[in-house]
């Protein structure tokens, strides 16, 4: 019986561990949280796909010299963040991104709890967008 017991978890911890790296590998990983955190490639198919909402969650300043085409601006730090976001859709699909990560990472885990649930994180922002040579757009 302790032989199974043994057995079954290390079933289990295997089947985790490919589990884990077939989200790596695919440049996708999903927290606890429900937000999907994704890789500029994966990032680059999934704002083109259709009914997909683009937001850029930097500043104004920001999205002015450079943005991924399509892309609405609310930025996460003005004090109108929460008013804007809920003017949104809950139902659709949106792929959010920053500059690093950080703050769309705090913009998807707040329209989380307001209720949206199709949401995309750019793991490692227009940083990461920038470095693998995908195209922006200047407002």
């Amino acid at each position: 019986m302790r032989k199974e017991n043994v057995m079954r978890k290390r079933r289990l911890l295997s089947i985790v561990a490919l589990a884990t790296g077939v989200l790596v590998l695919s440049g996708c990983s999903s927290s606890s949280s429900g937000v999907t955190s994704m890789d500029a490639q994966s990032f680059s198919k999934k704002v083109q796909e259709a009914g997909v909402v683009t937001l850029d969650v930097r500043t104004r300043g920001e999205f002015s010299q450079g943005h991924i085409l399509g892309a609405i601006n609310i930025d996460v730090e003005a004090g109108t963040f929460q008013n804007e976001v809920r003017k949104l859709d809950k139902t659709k699909t949106y792929a959010v991104y920053c500059q690093s990560g950080r703050r769309s990472g705090i913009a998807t885990e707040e329209m989380k709890k307001l209720g949206f649930e199709h949401l995309f994180n750019l793991a490692n922002g227009m940083n990461e967008w920038m470095s693998q040579g995908l195209g922006v757009v200047v407002s």
